[in-house]
């Protein structure tokens, strides 16, 4: 079985270490990862969410944060702050730091994206096929309104550093729609079984994903069924702030309202949360079949059966 899995950061890549406890090894995971989160800093690129899925599935991921290596230390971000070089809002360990480096550099010979992600995951074996969205720059930016007057933002300084405390307005994803898919996506989404969005940001990570021309006609065109997990639960997201970014393109904090913006045209099956069963009818009445299963992912063995009620409702939308 080839499963092709849509995904941003934490939630996402916690989700693809399930669904990798949860498949047989004759099944391949191809992963298409947001690269709307990537940002420069220190003259160097930093991808968060491929790291992130790299890290985690690598066993080299921060486990109480999700982002970040485990037993990082801080020496160079202390040093630039003498130096009086920020930002000093973003954290970036010593142990990230090489990873942005050999990133960067290989990116400056002439590399793609896409070849630089293949070539760091020759270290990690994450289990799974990484591939960017795009090899093409595209930034999420932010339009919000404080005391410096209506301006955008990166994604990140909204993020990090303002903690999502300033009402997002509007949400771009900057140079997505010049963007092309990185080599292999298409190709991925045509061959697949089954197409997956897990529980990720579905906005800025999904939806930014889906903002490169040719990648939501081709979920959409797929043959294989596509099945998501709501990353909200009774009203509020999983983690993060999602619902501060929904609220900017005009969608209700809800496991109903997600699906439905989605929208039976990307969506075959959809799982909610058990405190959200109420919601199963009107996803239904959309269009789209719904299961209600527990979504919280608290550990690997519970996130493993997340990912077999989604393969299982695949099957049973394939008819």
């Amino acid at each position: 079985m080839r499963i092709v899995a849509l995904a941003g950061g934490i939630g996402g890549a916690r989700f693809l270490r399930g669904l990798r406890e949860a498949i047989g090894p004759e099944d391949e995971i191809t992963v298409i990862g947001n690269t709307g989160d990537d940002i420069h800093l220190y003259g160097l690129k930093v991808c968060p969410d491929l790291d992130t899925v790299m890290y985690t599935l690598g066993g080299g991921i921060h486990e109480e944060q999700g982002w970040g290596r485990a037993d990082e230390t801080w020496s160079i971000k202390a040093e630039m702050k003498e130096y009086g070089v920020g930002p000093e809002w973003f954290g970036l360990g010593d142990r990230d730091f090489a990873t942005h480096l050999v990133r960067s550099q290989m990116l400056t010979a002439g590399y793609t994206l896409s070849q630089v992600t293949e070539a760091l995951c020759v270290r990690w074996k994450p289990g799974v096929r990484l591939l960017p969205m795009s090899d093409d720059r595209v930034e999420t930016h932010v339009r919000i309104t404080d005391g410096d007057g209506t301006r955008a933002v990166h994604f990140q300084e909204y993020w990090v550093r303002l903690h999502a405390a300033v009402d997002a307005e509007a949400i771009i994803p900057v140079g997505a729609d010049t963007a092309k898919p990185a080599p292999g996506v298409l190709e991925a989404l045509a061959a697949a079984d089954v197409i997956l969005f897990p529980p990720s940001n579905p906005v800025v990570s999904i939806g930014t994903i889906l903002a490169v021309p040719g990648i939501r006609a081709a979920v959409a065109a797929a043959s294989a069924p596509v099945v998501g997990l709501s990353p909200i639960i009774g009203g509020a997201p999983v983690r993060g702030m999602a619902d501060k970014v929904l609220v900017a393109v005009g969608v209700e904090a809800t496991a109903e309202a997600v699906a439905l913006d989605y929208g039976s045209e990307l969506l075959d099956g959809w799982l909610v949360d058990t405190a959200d069963e109420a919601a199963v009818a009107a996803v239904e009445a959309g269009g789209i079949a719904c299961r209600a299963v527990p979504l919280l992912m608290t550990d690997v063995a519970t996130t493993a059966e997340m990912a077999r009620a989604a393969l299982a409702l695949a099957e049973q939308v394939r008819g």
